[in-house]
């Protein structure tokens, strides 16, 4: 056989955790075609020798719905060996909306997922209204990853209710026009439907976004209408609010019952906490209750620390603050001079310790500091010194310590503020639990705040090459098999013969994340955090090479994964 790319010369760990074994891989027509001895030459090759050929990387958990409008490419996952994503997460999507309402969608991802409304408005051309077709369009966008979608609760409340949908109940006939939506969108080939009922979830101008007007009724409602397809997942970003002990148990048993009830699985994010490190275990033992009593719920789990990421490039816990907010909306330069005065560093020291009264942050907004959890990240792999340590080291305080670091570094000095997971041996335990899934980058959102396109990558490079938590085999399989199969991705996931060609090619020795930095490449010139990677040599999609040496080919060989119904 002709090949149209050979991958010779590898170590192959094919995703369903069996050791590893040396073998070349052909691929034809996009899919694999052979694993062995691969004598004739193909069209094109691949020199594997001394490196892992692994399935592609897939990511359960993206916000990339906006950003695959303007980048073709799919950054910053794709540097860190994902060749799949799931996006349209925590209800908020571009449709259903109709092009003289966009504003409604704007409002609920502005400020909950950070994503710049200039951006928005200059990179994406609104050509569609229903969620059909929005995945029609999505279908003709040049496409360097695969990617999947969910509809989302917020975007089809206000299609359905326009204004309402930020503050009331829908009617009967709302509800049954929401109905009807889920099961369009699904048939479509909508990987299921998502929703927030998350306090840390707010518009622009400070409203709770509009899933959090629905009830449980509405909700449940919404799965039944899944249910009634027997097809998709429901994703949610769940609260419980108030005594935890309280609302939790109610709150993920009712999970569990509507999962039975609909067949319909059922998907959320957990992180522990340094308050509370252990309230996560009780509501993992529910996962094993649903599953015996014919539900499924997984739980999305995250391989690191959540941590927002200030720079003086970005944003500062301070720059809302007086006197920092006037200096702060001063150009970069003028900034650098204003600091190096002694008077306004002064004057920006006492105003950093005497906080003002003001909405508190929320989500992976920056907040007031507490001074030994934030660090220096003057290092991706750490340890990072806190910034009190670092202060006490100095003789001074420790924002000044902070002003100083970032003069220092030309303002390129970033500081590392965890704000859940802060115990990584609890994150461990997580991670390991036969009910969870590690993915939960969040990419495509919170782009000026957090960076965690890099969670995979730094699961080889941390829990395996570091601390021997997880074999190659085990880590390959958490973010490929895994991560593939829960989400439905029966033809991805495997080095099989028949599979799609997604491929990564990586150094085990070498593979991990680089050191973030902060660009302005978005429309509009809107900034954001950019991470690539190191020992990664080629990832293919389907069957093509998308990136060289984490370099781009030029090839878009990524499509639209559509849900069983629509594959029928």
């Amino acid at each position: 056989m002709a090949y149209d790319l050979v991958v010779r010369n590898g170590t192959v760990i094919d995703g369903s955790g069996m050791p590893r074994y040396r073998a070349d891989v052909g691929v034809k027509d996009g899919k694999i075609a052979h694993v062995g001895r691969i004598a004739n030459d193909g069209g094109e090759s691949i020199d594997a020798g001394g490196h892992i050929v692994s399935p592609g990387f897939v990511d359960g958990h993206t916000h990339m719905d906006a950003q695959i409008f303007w980048d073709p490419l799919g950054s910053c996952s794709c540097y860190h060996g994902i060749t799949s994503v799931v996006m349209g997460n925590c209800g908020f999507t571009l449709a259903p909306c109709r092009a003289s309402e966009v504003d409604y969608v704007f409002r609920n991802l502005e400020r909950a997922e950070d994503i710049s409304r200039e951006a928005m408005q200059a990179g994406i051309e609104w050509n569609w209204e229903t969620y059909p077709e929005y995945l029609d369009v999505l279908d003709g966008l040049p496409k360097g990853i695969n990617y999947a979608g969910y509809m989302g609760h917020s975007a089809l409340r206000t299609y359905v209710m326009g204004e309402r949908a930020f503050s009331e109940k829908a009617t009967e006939d709302e509800l049954a026009a929401m109905s009807h939506q889920v099961r369009e969108a699904v048939r479509a080939g909508a990987i299921g439907f998502s929703t927030s009922r998350s306090p840390n979830h707010e518009t622009s101008d400070r409203r709770p976004v509009a899933s959090r007007a629905a009830d449980w009724d509405e909700l449940a409602t919404l799965v039944r209408a899944m249910g009634a397809e027997n097809a998709g997942i429901l994703e949610l970003a769940g609260e419980p609010t108030g005594a935890r002990a309280e609302t939790a148990g109610p709150y993920f048993n009712a999970l569990k019952d509507l999962s039975v009830e609909t067949g319909r699985p059922i998907t959320f994010g957990m992180f522990s906490t340094r308050m509370k490190p252990q309230a996560w275990r009780p509501w993992f033992d529910i996962l094993d209750q649903a599953a015996a009593e014919g539900g499924r719920l997984f739980v999305q789990v995250h391989s690191r620390a959540l941590s927002v990421l200030l720079s003086f490039e970005t944003a500062t816990p301070f720059d809302k603050f007086p006197v920092w907010r006037d200096i702060r909306a001063l150009p970069l330069e003028e900034q650098k001079a204003a600091l190096r005065n002694p008077d306004n560093k002064a004057k920006m020291v006492a105003a950093a310790n005497t906080p003002p009264n003001g909405p508190k942050a929320i989500g992976t907004e920056a907040r007031p500091p507490e001074w030994d959890w934030l660090f220096y990240m003057d290092s991706v792999d750490g340890p990072n010194k806190s910034m009190a340590e670092i202060a006490r080291e100095r003789g001074v305080s420790p924002v000044e310590a902070m002003i100083d670091i970032a003069l220092e570094t030309d303002f390129k000095a970033f500081f590392r503020q965890p704000i859940a997971n802060e115990d990584q041996d609890q994150a461990l335990d997580m991670m390991k639990h036969p009910r969870s899934v590690v993915t939960f980058s969040d990419s495509g959102a919170h782009v000026s705040q957090i960076m965690d396109s890099s969670l995979q990558t730094h699961i080889f490079s941390h829990w395996v090459r570091q601390k021997q938590a997880f074999t190659l085999e085990e880590a390959v399989r958490l973010v490929t098999y895994d991560t593939a199969t829960h989400w439905g991705f029966h033809d991805r996931g495997l080095i099989r013969e028949g599979m799609a060609a997604d491929l990564v090619v990586f150094d085990p020795d070498t593979i991990g994340a680089r050191m973030p930095e902060v660009v302005s490449d978005l429309p509009a010139s809107a900034r954001r955090l950019k991470q690539t990677a190191n020992g990664i040599a080629a990832t293919v999609v389907n069957g093509q090479v998308l990136l060289r040496n984490n370099e781009p080919t030029g090839a878009t060989p990524g499509r639209l994964i559509r849900g069983p119904l629509a594959r029928q």
